[in-house]
């Protein structure tokens, strides 16, 4: 994928909600419109990620499952 990311967090192993958590810390971090990668390993964080994004301004700019990884590029709004 080629897909820039400013920041990568890895949240492999943590389950719900920690991955969100996580990501909703590092995207605060960040300045609008850079890009936040976070690998996951959790299976509810397909959900809750575009449920997050919805209620907020940030936007999924891409997204990548493979068999063990889900793979978020989450641009700040």
């Amino acid at each position: 994928m080629g897909t820039h990311a400013d920041e990568e967090l890895d949240v492999t192993g943590l389950q719900c909600p920690m991955p969100l958590l996580k990501a909703k810390l590092a995207l605060n971090a960040l300045s609008p419109t850079q890009v936040l990668k976070v690998v996951a390993t959790d299976p509810g964080s397909e959900r809750d990620f575009y449920a997050f994004v919805q209620q907020s301004r940030h936007r999924i700019l891409a997204f990548e499952k493979h068999a063990e990884t889900y793979s978020y590029w989450i641009q700040k709004g």
